[in-house]
């Protein structure tokens, strides 16, 4: 499908229609991977103190928005304001967990018969993730922080009923001084934005978080081209409600 479309993006609590986001065509998440895999190629050569730098000043910037980006969770995703506070406040917490580990991502050196080993941890390029409704900041920080982290750019779909903190984080990555198209996000339905995503050659290994049933289908895919794949799928949280509960 490469027709425009539009995301109406609702509050569930009032059904009222809070923001309309263009929809991401194939030519849309070809472009986004481009930009993306030229902007890693730069990243990957920043030093590591310098990439840790600037993922600390990431996890500033979003402190400092932590109230806005709680408030505008709950208005995409329903949350209570406490804890979506405490969502925005993890995405701050993994960018600063991620930035101490840059420095940690050294190869290692293997004395062996007649000579020495040398092993090197080099970036994958660029990440593709694609994070649930349910969550939305957190999980997709799980996988961004670290990304960015080893030297990698990200192109990340959100789900399609709540882009809008995945947007916003986006705008405070270049706020922070993170080069530009090294985050990118691209809003869009799963079967159009996010399989494109998943398909598209310049992207070197996908993380998925979502259903059992689109799991494997992001797996398949990944395994026609023999591409690294991280899947977080449907589980089971059962809750027994006895007679004595005072509801």
């Amino acid at each position: 499908m490469s027709q425009p479309y539009e995301l109406d993006i609702l509050n569930p609590a009032t059904e009222e229609v809070i923001a309309t986001v263009p929809g991401a065509v194939e030519q849309d998440v070809n472009a986004a991977v481009h930009r993306a895999g030229l902007a890693q190629r730069a990243w990957a050569a920043v030093a590591p103190a310098d990439r840790a730098r600037l993922l600390r000043r990431f996890a500033v910037v979003v402190d400092e928005h932590v109230e806005e980006l709680a408030r505008l969770e709950v208005r995409e995703a329903g949350h209570t304001i406490g804890n979506a506070r405490w969502e925005a406040g993890n995405v701050r917490d993994l960018l600063d967990y991620a930035a101490g580990g840059v420095e940690r991502l050294a190869g290692r050196q293997i004395p062996v018969p007649g000579g020495l080993d040398v092993t090197l941890l080099e970036p994958l390029g660029v990440v593709g993730v694609i994070a649930p409704w349910n969550f939305p900041m957190p999980i997709a920080a799980w996988a961004t922080a670290p990304a960015l982290a080893a030297g990698n750019a990200v192109v990340l779909k959100p789900a399609e009923t709540t882009p809008l903190t995945a947007l916003r984080l986006a705008e405070l990555a270049l706020e922070a001084g993170l080069p530009e198209n090294l985050f990118q996000v691209v809003p869009g339905l799963g079967h159009i934005a996010g399989e494109s995503l998943v398909q598209q050659p310049g992207i070197a290994k996908v993380v998925f978080t979502g259903s059992t049933r689109t799991g494997k289908r992001v797996m398949a895919l990944c395994a026609d081209q023999v591409k690294p794949v991280t899947l977080e799928l449907g589980g089971k949280s059962p809750n027994i409600v006895f007679a004595d509960a005072d509801l």
